[in-house]
């Protein structure tokens, strides 16, 4: 099972917070991200986080979003603070079977399911 498998989506209120979650079973010493892609928009990299936890953000969302990875639970995180209306958009955790983390989602091998994010004015 290479699939990775994301949580955490849903509704909230704009400047409120979420945390998604991703499961990726054994891949976590690799480079992994996580993407957004708006109705009508390309996909995009939020974040990244390499196997040294060097982290990369978009500029739209430093300072608000934080990614994280924790090794117990084999898993990877995106704490998302507020929030506006301009981050509704399906989360995409992808996995890279690298150390290093280009932006292009092209460049990603493993890809979860996707998880809805609606922020609400």
């Amino acid at each position: 099972q290479v699939r990775p498998v994301e949580s955490g989506g849903g509704s909230v209120q704009a400047g409120g917070s979420l945390r998604l979650s991703c499961t990726t079973s054994g891949y976590i010493m690799n480079c992994m991200g996580w993407f957004r892609q708006a109705l009508g928009n390309e996909r995009e990299r939020d974040a990244s986080i390499d196997m040294k936890s060097m982290t990369i953000y978009a500029d739209s969302v430093k300072g608000r979003f934080t990614i994280s990875q924790d090794n117990a639970k084999n898993t990877l995180y995106l704490h998302m603070t507020f929030l506006k209306t301009e981050d509704t958009a399906i989360y995409y955790c992808a996995v890279r079977a690298s150390p290093k983390c280009p932006s292009s989602q092209g460049a990603y091998h493993y890809w979860g399911q996707g998880t809805q994010v609606t922020v609400s004015s």
